[in-house]
């Protein structure tokens, strides 16, 4: 039909495929309802029971998604570079939202808000993260501010985070100094001399995919290689491993719990 709609009627006629977790979150936070979602062991929010999963997110099945027939196909900014030209063979209007960092996600909660006609629960949530963070920034004002090494684990090797990623950006905000600096990239390959000269003085070990195995391949490489022992934080027992559920790859609504955590670790 012709004419103007209201954002509200809008969102009631679109049909909106989230392919990644932590999207589907927010668009439950915010009241509303997809055809699609991924395929994923994790626990999604129950609004969703019986919709169509449409596979892994970093490979949806595209047929699939096409059959479903979406308004709005959407992902996150992490995964565009493999996604972006499979979307647009498959002739889908793809959406990456930028959750890499807290600013940044409380940006794309606000975006699907004015996108969706649900600006008042958008503003609402976008928002509580504000109040966590100023309250940890205040206890954190005067303290020491330690020196950290985030290690991002994938099945059978392990990056190095900088603060371009979440997880580098939330210690960042609290006031976490990062070993690596001048980055403009998210992870780096690791070179373990170059870590140990650094000398963090907490080391984050934080597993995607796979986090049984990947804390098992931590803990054999901390135990295999030499190196390790001679890091002040290992000795010092400050080798912290996060909570998958908490620290994802892209931001997410456990973002508040992510801050008091990972506060805890870096001001025991």
């Amino acid at each position: 039909g012709g004419g103007s709609s209201s954002p509200e009627s809008a969102a009631a006629s679109r049909r909106i495929v989230s392919t990644t977790v932590a999207v589907t979150q927010m668009m439950d936070a915010l009241g509303i309802e997809l055809v699609g979602v991924p395929t994923s062991a994790k626990t999604l929010p129950t609004r969703y029971d019986g919709v169509a999963k449409v596979g892994n997110p970093m490979s949806p099945d595209m047929e699939l998604v096409k059959s479903l027939r979406p308004t709005d196909v959407l992902s996150v900014t992490t995964l565009r570079y493999d996604l972006e030209p499979v979307f647009e063979q498959a002739g889908l209007n793809a959406t990456f939202l930028d959750l890499t960092s807290l600013a940044d996600m409380q940006e794309a909660i606000r975006g699907l808000g004015a996108k969706f006609g649900r600006e008042a629960e958008a503003l609402a949530l976008a928002d509580g993260y504000d109040e966590t963070l100023a309250r940890l920034q205040q206890a954190a004002s005067g303290k020491t501010k330690p020196t950290v090494l985030i290690l991002l684990g994938v099945p059978g090797s392990y990056l190095v985070a900088t603060e371009h990623s979440y997880i580098g950006d939330l210690v960042r905000l609290l006031g976490g100094v990062n070993i690596v600096q001048g980055e403009k990239v998210e992870y780096l390959a690791s070179n373990t001399e170059y870590l140990q000269q650094a000398d963090p003085d907490v080391i984050l070990r934080a597993a995607h995919g796979m986090p049984d195995e990947v804390i098992e391949m931590f803990d054999a490489e901390f135990k295999k290689n030499d190196i390790w022992k001679h890091f002040q934080a290992v000795q010092n027992g400050r080798v912290y491993d996060l909570a998958e559920e908490l620290f994802g790859t892209t931001g997410n609504l456990a973002a508040k719990e992510a801050l008091e955590a990972l506060y805890a670790k870096l001001y025991p």
